[in-house]
């Protein structure tokens, strides 16, 4: 395999620092983004201009689009770019600030917005590539006491599933990968905490209040599932979603299942609200074109059927 150039944000520790040591040691090159330079210290020192680091605050968009632009500027082609950077707010939605609901979906939702808008006039000029985004099973299941951070990943989810059907025709893949529980210090070390409120002492939004301790248990390797994410590149087509984890198997599961059967709960009421169609052949050339107009609108609507059958089998 010819080696490859990413750009990967958030690589100084969790999923991103596994995903670019792995790809260091085989010979890929790495555009990474950090907050702090230090850390990647030692990297630098064995890799050299093989990794390529630039300081960015994803709630700035401005510094985003520059340094998407200088990356692919000074290393000439990107062939993967992984939007990994983010964090997990937690609290029930009474009980967070709305400073922390902005910065929460700055960082998690316009952050991974702002770094494909830039990456993408790249990748089309060059002819292709892919974009990975980093999720989790929350993008699809939720759990009390995590209000702002399931609209951060279901918002993205849906803007990279969208995204997929716009840059298919210019050789863009796009995957979104939804780990489970694993040891990446995304419980006790970047996640932030509401100011609990004594009204949801015995709330199940109280649970989260524990998140930060480090005996709970994770179920997922980093090691393999950085291998895994490393792997959707090579899938083709690319999958749009990959679930990494048997606990986010299982939660993803959980909700489909769930989802579907309340849709299908409310198939009649939803066929009962479909707009009455004129069929009297006698009827006058008003009502005519008024019954031209519903076909129109049926057709329309037979349109967002289909597209509504095929987002569930998705």
């Amino acid at each position: 395999m010819d080696a490859r150039t990413w750009l990967i944000t958030g690589v100084s520790s969790g999923f991103g620092r596994e995903m670019t040591e792995r790809l260091l040691r085989r010979g890929d090159r790495v555009a990474g983004t950090v907050r702090r330079m230090e850390v990647m210290d030692d990297l630098r020192a064995e890799y050299g201009d093989r990794l390529w680091l630039a300081r960015l605050d994803l709630t700035d968009g401005p510094a985003i689009r520059a340094v998407v632009d200088r990356a692919f500027a000074d290393l000439g082609r990107i062939d993967v770019v992984v939007n990994n950077a983010g964090y997990g707010l937690f609290g029930a939605a009474e009980e967070l600030t709305d400073e922390q609901i902005v910065h929460q979906i700055d960082t998690n939702l316009l952050g991974s917005i702002r770094v494909v808008r830039a990456a993408l006039p790249h990748l089309r000029r060059q002819g292709g590539g892919r974009l990975i985004q980093l999720s989790t099973y929350g993008g699809q299941a939720t759990n009390a006491g995590a209000s702002a951070y399931h609209a951060s990943k279901w918002g993205i989810e849906g803007f990279m599933e969208s995204t997929a059907k716009d840059v298919a025709p210019f050789g863009i893949g796009v995957t979104i990968v939804e780990p489970g529980s694993a040891r990446t210090r995304f419980r006790d070390g970047s996640s932030r905490l509401a100011t609990p409120l004594s009204a949801y002492d015995d709330s199940p939004a109280a649970l989260t209040r524990g998140i930060r301790n480090p005996a709970l248990p994770s179920v997922g390797d980093v090691e393999k599932m950085a291998a895994a994410i490393v792997g959707c590149a090579d899938l083709d087509p690319a999958p749009v979603r990959v679930a990494l984890g048997s606990d986010s198997y299982s939660h993803i599961h959980k909700a489909l299942t769930e989802r579907i059967a309340d849709l299908e709960a409310g198939r009649d009421l939803a066929f009962s609200t479909d707009t009455d169609t004129d069929t009297d052949a006698d009827a006058d050339a008003d009502t005519g074109a008024h019954t031209g107009a519903h076909t129109d609108t049926g057709a329309h609507t037979g349109a967002h059927t289909d597209a509504g059958a095929e987002a569930a089998r998705r």
